[in-house]
Order: C-alpha cells, then sequence, then structure tokens
C-alpha cells in the first residue's frame, strides 16, 4: 500500500516538474520571439517623431511604423531608384508639393524629423482624398492618379471608393504588408500603441 503511495506521489511530483518546464519553456520561447519580432522586423525607432507627427496630423502611429518599415526599413538615407529619399521614401516632387502647403523652406528629406513630418503629411492628405484606410495606402504606393483611375473602373471598384481589385502587384502586395504589419505593431507594442 505505501509502495503505491509513493510511486503515486513520485509519478504527481514528476508531472507537475514537466508541466512547470513546459511552461518554461513556452514562456521563454514567446519572450525571445517578441524580443527578435521587435529588434528585426518591426522596430519602433524614431519613437518621438512617430508619436509627434501622427499626434499632430491624427494618425495611428502604427500605420506610420508600417509605412516606415515597408518603405525604408527605418534607413534614413534610404534612395530609391525612382528617387524617392528617406524613411517614408518621399519623392523631390511630393515634397515640393508638401512644402508649399506647409512653409517648410531649406528642408532635408534625409533628417528623420523632416521626412517623417511631409510623411505623414501625405498620408493624412491621401487619406482626406480617398476616404478610406487601404485606398490611401494604395496611393502611397501607386499614385494617386493611379488609383483615381482604378476607382473610377467598375472591375476595380464597386463604390469608387474602396478597391476590390489592384491592377498592380506590386501594390496589391504591398497593402498586404502594410496591414499585416499594422497588426504585428499594434501586438508588439500594446502599451504604446492601443491608445490610438
Amino acid at each position: 500500500m505505501k509502495i503505491g503511495k509513493i510511486r503515486v506521489k513520485k509519478f504527481f511530483w514528476k508531472t507537475l516538474k514537466a508541466i512547470l518546464w513546459c511552461y518554461w519553456i513556452f514562456f521563454i520561447i514567446c519572450f525571445v520571439n517578441g524580443m527578435i519580432l521587435r529588434n528585426y522586423f518591426y522596430p519602433f525607432k524614431y519613437k518621438k517623431e512617430v508619436i509627434f507627427y501622427s499626434e499632430y496630423y491624427d494618425l495611428d502611429p502604427a500605420l506610420v511604423l508600417s509605412i516606415i518599415n515597408a518603405e525604408s526599413g527605418f534607413d534614413s538615407a534610404a534612395e530609391s531608384s525612382a528617387g524617392a529619399i528617406g524613411l517614408m521614401q518621399i519623392t523631390p516632387k511630393t515634397a515640393n508639393y508638401i512644402a508649399e502647403r506647409t512653409g517648410a523652406v531649406n528642408y532635408d528629406l534625409t533628417a528623420p524629423d523632416t521626412n517623417i513630418d511631409f510623411g505623414c503629411y501625405y498620408i493624412k492628405y491621401l487619406l482626406n482624398k480617398f476616404e478610406n484606410v487601404s485606398t490611401a495606402i494604395a496611393a502611397y504606393n501607386a499614385g494617386e492618379g493611379n488609383v483615381s483611375l482604378w476607382l473610377e473602373d467598375k472591375s476595380c471598384s464597386e463604390d469608387g471608393t474602396t478597391l476590390i481589385r489592384i491592377p498592380f502587384n506590386e501594390t496589391k502586395a504591398y497593402v498586404k504588408k502594410i496591414e499585416e504589419s499594422f497588426i504585428k505593431y499594434k501586438k508588439l507594442y500594446p502599451l504604446i500603441l492601443d491608445k490610438y
């Protein structure tokens, strides 16, 4: 009888230890995974500028972070083959348009503060024009002229506001990437981003 009880107790304690070890391993994997995602795939650099200009232009910082991540990977010196510059890949033509409306002079698109300011201004402009986040994101990538034409095409938009089909594969992939990144940023930085 005693031997049976001892075996049951030993089995119970071994099982309990195994369960606790599994929980610890699971916790460590989740913690390390979160650190890797935050540091390498979804970083939150230029926090002060992103928060400031997101609030100034009434944008969700997770959207701004997602666009910076997709456009430049947080490289302030990034330049595209099309001549787009900086964190949010602003073209000189778009920068001139924004500068005329905001009164900015002698601006430097490689400066994070200026680039994020101009990028947020442009996102807000596109959101006001297209009244749909996914459509505005498509316009950020493909240009507002292309998106305006798509919205007039019944095979691309049934209501003239929402795109049901994006003709450019690059833009289609871009919109999907931004939407997925937005969700990741919200999940990885809840204490900062959940209030927006």
